[in-house]
């Protein structure tokens, strides 16, 4: 993701439920339109239904753990998350690695390594420069050699006493580890895999789409039944996957000003503004099932940073048939809205679980958090009051 600052027992579905779709009901709410002639969502196998609203475990529990680690993972999937997150980007031969981007110099200990001080460099990634060290110029037999840090130690500096203990997971590693981990547990882990400046990668040589799909075909991940979302900020790398693989997509949105980087190269004038549009929805529920929106573009800010009214994006998708995974809730005063915020400590717990009841109410399918334990917490208490 990136890095920015409905009631009751509905399931989101993450079958073929989740293609055909919708019958997808909201708080009070009529039934919203089917996206196709299936008609009302059927639910998917044995175990493979998410609680709604659904916990995602952003990078996992990266609130208490190093980010992209299985340490932070496991910790996640123990607190009870229903989803687990991973952001994709390639080595120089070729291996999807987790990472939250391909500039590894707050991740990991890179910078402390004598061996690959020539390879600190400056490169224009999606329009911006950035000077450090980069996945693409590491052999996944190289990145092996580094270990995971902290990546906002002056924020979270109670995680930065496992600075080192883990390296750098592989995606493959992961969807091993998820089987493992179900089948002891006798049901699905479900993942969230993002592409990360897939348009970026394709022009090195280093395509992310189709060496996912081989992973995801290799361990049978490949079905619109499978407990994984793929999701990008990049709708063609979601076009490009509904070719290769009928595995849940979903769209990323940030600032309704923005155009994706995919948009850019191709002369696409589209912002986010337009594809939250009925119109652009419509487009999107054309080759993905879901979308996954910031949190300002479900209930802006004004100002002074406080919430404002709901705008229609949760009715409008859900009436295209379309799952909300919206994005990412935190503990920490800095990033919750200015109505949440306590004491003048920006590092300290505000009142997160109004910030979720509020954000819950507008009928979102799930949310992307840093602290798993807390929302579930409040997804309960939700659900408890919705009856």
């Amino acid at each position: 993701m990136s890095d920015e600052r409905r009631p009751g027992r509905r399931a989101v579905l993450g079958a073929a439920a989740l293609g055909a779709t919708a019958g997808v009901l909201g708080a009070g709410a009529a039934p919203a339109a089917a996206a196709g002639p299936a008609g009302p969502a059927r639910r998917g196998g044995k175990g493979r239904e998410l609680p709604v609203p659904a916990v995602i475990a952003h990078r996992g529990a990266s609130g208490y753990r190093p980010e992209h680690t299985f340490g932070s993972y496991q910790l996640a999937l123990d607190m009870g998350a229903d989803v687990i997150e991973q952001d994709l980007v390639p080595t120089k031969d070729g291996h999807l690695v987790c990472r939250h981007e391909n500039d590894i110099s707050g991740t990991t200990d890179v910078a402390d390594r004598p061996e690959f001080a020539d390879r600190h460099t400056t490169k224009t990634v999606d329009g911006e420069r950035h000077t450090g060290w980069f996945t693409e110029d590491f052999t996944l037999a190289e990145l092996r050699t580094l270990r995971a840090v902290e990546r906002i130690p002056q924020q979270r500096q109670q995680n930065t006493i496992y600075d080192g203990r883990w390296p750098i997971p592989t995606f493959e590693e992961v969807v091993k580890w998820a089987r493992r981990e179900g089948a002891r547990r006798g049901r699905p882990v479900w993942l969230h895999a993002e592409t990360k400046h897939p348009t970026y990668f394709r022009k090195l040589g280093l395509g992310l789409e189709e060496p996912l799909a081989r992973i995801l075909r290799k361990h049978r991940l490949h079905r619109a039944d499978a407990p994984v979302f793929l999701q990008s900020f990049e709708p063609t790398s979601m076009r490009r996957l509904a070719k290769l693989v009928d595995t849940p997509r979903v769209v990323l949105l940030w600032e309704a000003s923005y155009r994706p980087w995919d948009f850019v190269e191709s002369g696409d004038p589209r912002t986010t503004a337009d594809l939250i549009t009925p119109k652009g929805l419509r487009w999107i529920s054309g080759f993905a099932q879901g979308i996954g929106p910031l949190l300002d573009l479900i209930i802006p800010r004004d100002s002074e940073g406080r919430l404002t009214r709901p705008t229609t994006l949760v009715r409008d998708a859900h009436d295209r048939g379309l799952v909300l995974h919206p994005y990412t809730m935190r503990n920490e005063n800095s990033f919750l809205p200015a109505d949440f915020r306590r004491g003048t400590d920006p590092d300290a717990y505000g009142d997160v679980f109004g910030a979720y009841r509020t954000y819950f109410e507008t009928g979102i399918d799930g949310i992307f958090t840093d602290n798993p334990d807390t929302a579930l917490l409040a997804a309960e208490d939700f659900r408890r009051s919705h009856g």
